[in-house]
């Protein structure tokens, strides 16, 4: 038989995500203890039925895998055992595999020179198949195509993906201290060992912190035996210094680490460079971060939490479709998040992280074009939203339940998160458009031949003309509700029918970035808010993240610039090798290490603090998708006050190549439909073909 690699691993949508993300999320330890999410957390179908139809000229041997027991039906007859190869005879038949496995994952491969295991696979988790008195077989259930990544070997299996790992080796040494030069994340090993006893590892993102054995956020107590000559910690940690004592008769020769990765494909990643050499640092340690953060999944931080929020997620995503456009990683990221029903919280318990959940799919289809992961994703996003809907008062706003968490940032004033947030209805809104949104698109996209139990297309219609009702009353709610015409601004929340009337940036930026706002009133917000000194500062790069996007939708780009320097840039100038959890200008020495009340309790590597990175991409390279996939696009480069700018967005297409400097733009670009827009007209971009306009005066 003649292998053609067209086979791969299949399983139910989801599953593995949802088993590799409890993997994940409960390698988190503190001092020693595991610390496991607080939130629910699902497990994956253990047992489904996978089936497809065939047609053979002539008999066919295919090899058969599996992860788990399994039992194979050929036209509805039971087949003997659990074989590895099995010869199909010609003609059209039915193949309907179950397989069984509590522990991972039920996974099938299955290779043959015209059958094998893909994505045109059927599987369903309701075992509804049944054999009469007859010994006719019967079935019913809700069948959806298999999901499937990159398992191509029958011994690749997916329950044993690791990332890929590298040998790093420290910079410096002194007296049990190690220093690895950066903020870093993977293994420690010790070589050349002898003896036996105990090594005690004190892990640092700072110096201080690898010493302080009292108050150090992560460590390791590792006993060896006589005998062993290498040493590796079991679980990954974050760092850049360790601090290492022995106790016994233990000797080593070297300290190393493997440095744990996502492998990326730097030929269709994004770039940024320009004529200031502080951004240039400040776009390369901000690819860094998201680097370290993009894991199996996106997650928050590689020291503390380690954990998948849907609120560091979403910026995660967005960041990536200007860096490394990891699509598979964006796709696990949202399966995992969303789980299994019945829904019983808030994704990760918070209100607003379940509204950036549904924002999410948007953003996702708009850069990707993928209607099937939109398909795979609908029926889960209804019932979301029937949860969230189910809890919304009287006036059909949400408001936090005794059990909802209300996060919104972490602010340094006083901001209750009681009653009826305005932030919150905003975030809600724009949730009910994307569900409009996507119940259209798949009206538009229908099935030639829907798998049994699919969703018809006249539910997408009713269930577009719902969410438009939905979306279209709450929207016309929130002006005469929350709006102050004096002030030019939205108020904060209504709490027990008072309207609370302070003013914070969060629900205007909001609304100005989800265009709920006209023009007129945009202008109004960024002159009462968004740029006045009086109105609260947000001071993490959580929320500047948005703050940033809103003035650089208003054109704002000079300002903008001067921020990222002074923010990410105090970073830089405070020995930041990749982005912080949080940044106070004012703070000094340690006071940049404490947070949550711990000494050492901020994350020195977040993801969110990466957003320069999309801002550089998105408004000043200024590559922008105006239909889903980039089918058509725009490029707006502004230079900012900078000299040049040079750099390349990831596309479906392959990638755009933007440089400007003060007389010209040169644009190429591998695919689709592209307009550059400058003040002086639109040019069509054609692709494979460079685009070059000069200036007739200089750009200022």
């Amino acid at each position: 038989m003649t292998k053609i690699n067209k086979a791969t691993w299949i399983w139910f949508p989801g599953d593995f995500e949802i088993w590799l993300g409890n993997r994940l999320n409960n390698r988190r330890t503190e001092r020693g203890a595991m610390f496991p999410p607080f939130w629910k957390q699902d497990s994956h179908w253990v047992t489904v039925e996978f089936s497809k139809t065939i047609v053979l000229d002539e008999p066919e041997t295919v090899c058969i895998a599996v992860e788990g027991d399994f039992n194979w039906m050929l036209d509805g007859k039971l087949q003997f055992g659990m074989p590895n190869e099995f010869t199909i005879p010609a003609g059209e038949h039915k193949l309907n595999i179950k397989v069984h496995n509590p522990t991972t994952p039920p996974a099938l491969y299955i290779e043959g020179k015209t059958v094998y295991t893909d994505s045109s696979w059927l599987i369903t988790y309701e075992d509804k198949i049944w054999i009469d008195e007859n010994g006719v077989a019967h079935g019913s259930g809700i069948y959806v195509p298999a999901a499937c990544w990159n398992f191509y070997s029958i011994d690749e299996r997916p329950s044993n993906y690791r990332l890929l790992r590298k040998e790093h080796m420290p910079v410096s040494s002194e007296d049990g201290l190690y220093d690895f030069g950066r903020e870093t994340f993977g293994y420690l090993k010790f070589c050349e060992v002898n003896g036996e006893g105990v090594f005690h590892v004190y892990y640092g993102e700072s110096r201080e912190e690898a010493l302080d054995k009292e108050f150090c956020e992560t460590l390791d107590k590792i006993v060896v035996k006589l005998g062993d000559k290498e040493v590796c910690t079991c679980h990954s940690k974050a760092f850049r210094y360790v601090y290492v004592e022995t106790e016994g008769n233990l000797t080593y020769n070297t300290v190393a680490m493997d440095y744990e990765y996502a492998p990326q494909n730097l030929l269709k990643s994004g770039t940024f460079r320009c004529n200031d050499d502080e951004l240039n640092r400040i776009w390369e340690i901000g690819a860094y971060t998201m680097d370290l953060t993009t894991r199996e999944f996106f997650v928050d931080g590689i020291k503390r939490d380690r954990w998948i929020w849907s609120g560091d997620a979403i910026q995660s995503y967005l960041m990536n479709y200007y860096l490394r456009f990891d699509n598979e990683c964006v796709k696990r990221t949202i399966r995992q998040l969303r789980g299994k029903d019945p829904v019983t919280a808030h994704i990760n318990t918070i209100m607003d992280y379940t509204f950036y959940w549904f924002k999410s799919i948007y953003d996702y289809y708009l850069y990707t074009g993928d209607v099937e992961f939109v398909r795979e994703l609908y029926p889960r996003m209804k019932t979301m939203m029937d949860y969230v809907l189910g809890r919304t008062n009287s006036d059909g706003m949400a408001e936090g339940k005794s059990d909802d968490w209300i996060f919104v940032d972490w602010v340094d004033f006083p901001m209750h998160k009681r009653g009826v947030l305005c932030f919150e209805q905003i975030l809600f809104c724009k949730s009910l458009e994307t569900m409009q949104f996507c119940a259209s698109v798949l009206r538009e996209h229908p099935l030639e031949f829907p798998p049994q139990g699919s969703i018809p297309t006249e539910i997408y219609e009713t269930d577009a003309l719902n969410y438009q009702s939905l979306f279209e009353s709450l929207k016309a709610k929130l002006k005469p509700i929350f709006w102050n015409e004096e002030k030019g601004a939205f108020m904060h929340s209504i709490e027990d029918g008072v309207l609370n009337p302070h003013i914070t940036k969060f629900p205007n930026m909001f609304a100005m970035l989800y265009d709920f706002l006209d023009e007129i009133d945009k202008k109004r917000v960024m002159h009462t808010v968004m740029l006045n000194p009086e109105i609260d500062p947000i001071t993490t790069p959580y929320m500047r993240f948005y703050e940033l996007e809103a003035l650089c939708m208003m054109g704002l780009y000079a300002e903008v610039m001067n921020e990222m320097k002074a923010y990410w840039g105090g970073m830089l100038h405070e020995g930041a090798t990749s982005f912080w959890e949080k940044y106070v200008p004012h703070e000094n020495g340690a006071q940049h290490l404490s947070m949550y009340g711990r000494p050492y309790g901020k994350s020195l590597c977040h993801a969110w603090g990466a957003s320069p990175v999309y801002l550089l991409g998105k408004y000043y390279l200024g590559v922008q998708p105006t239909s889903p996939g980039y089918a058509t696009f725009t490029v707006t480069p502004a230079l900012g006050g900078l000299e040049w700018i040079e750099g390349d967005v990831p596309t479906p297409h392959g990638l755009v190549h933007i440089y400007m400097d003060n007389y010209k733009v040169k644009i190429k670009a591998a695919g689709g439909k592209g307009t550059l827009l400058l003040p002086s007209g639109e040019y069509p971009i054609i692709p494979g073909k460079e685009l070059v306009v000069n200036f007739k005066i200089k750009q200022g």
